[in-house]
């Protein structure tokens, strides 16, 4: 049983791979995107924001979680074709796992956000961004970012089978995007004003974006570590379970 649907799931990860490589435009901009703000913020912004070091390595643990917004839209859209052209009305008459075309969203998401993240790191360390982090800081601080991509993948997934065509599901995710600019991705919390502060500090991006920063720092995980490992669990399940019960509601009409 377990093998089937491992076998369904990355069946459906190579049938997304491969509409996610044709639409070459949507690629490319998903790829770019993150490192041309890294780029405006590093030398644009960069001088005016004073975080008590080089910017660069300050906003790269940003960078890495706002690959994962922009990300989202690719993923929720996808859904969203899939369920407005009739493709998984066709999976259903397959003998195959029903939830593997969901799942294969989210893995192509996950590699598709790993390697944008991976690029925007590249780029960075080009650019001079000099981490302290041993192998099992950078082990760690993947892992993290893996758990947050996922998470992000599954609400992607839930907005695309709510909204009611692929436009829409790309519109959902702008909430997504806009998360990681509201936290300490780009600026210290303390610096905002006390209204902004408090949302600031205790929203998803804010504990995952220290964590990472912290272990690719060399300094460790820090205290952010649980918080940001509960907000990734919690809202992967919302985004899980919310896809589960919308997929069957449109399965049951």
């Amino acid at each position: 049983m377990i093998g089937h649907v491992v076998a369904d799931t990355a069946t459906m990860f190579q049938r997304s791979a491969r509409k996610t490589l044709r639409s070459r435009d949507t690629l490319i901009i998903s790829l770019l995107m993150p490192i041309l703000i890294m780029l405006l913020f590093t030398y644009v912004f960069g001088g005016a924001i004073n975080v008590g070091g080089p910017y660069l390595n300050y906003v790269v643990p940003g960078i890495m979680l706002l690959c994962a917004g922009f990300a989202s839209s690719i993923t929720a859209t996808g859904v969203s074709t899939d369920m407005t052209n009739g493709s998984v009305d066709r999976f259903r008459t397959l003998p195959m796992f029903r939830q593997a075309v969901l799942a294969g969203h989210v893995a192509e998401g996950l590699a598709r956000n790993m390697v944008a993240i991976g690029i925007a790191v590249a780029v960075a360390v080009v650019l001079g961004y000099r981490p302290d982090a041993g192998p099992l800081g950078w082990l760690a601080a993947a892992l993290m970012i893996a758990l947050f991509v996922t998470a992000v993948c599954w609400i992607a997934v839930a907005l695309g089978l709510v909204a009611k065509n692929p436009e829409a599901a790309g519109g959902l995710t702008y909430a997504i995007m806009f998360i990681p600019y509201i936290s300490s991705a780009f600026v210290q919390t303390s610096t905002m004003p006390g209204w902004l502060r408090g949302f600031a500090e205790h929203q998803p991006a804010t504990p995952v974006v220290e964590t990472v920063r912290g272990l690719l720092d060399g300094t460790g995980a820090g205290s952010h570590a649980g918080a940001a490992v509960a907000w990734c669990v919690g809202l992967g399940a919302v985004g899980f379970v919310g896809a589960s019960v919308q997929f069957a509601a449109l399965a049951r009409r």
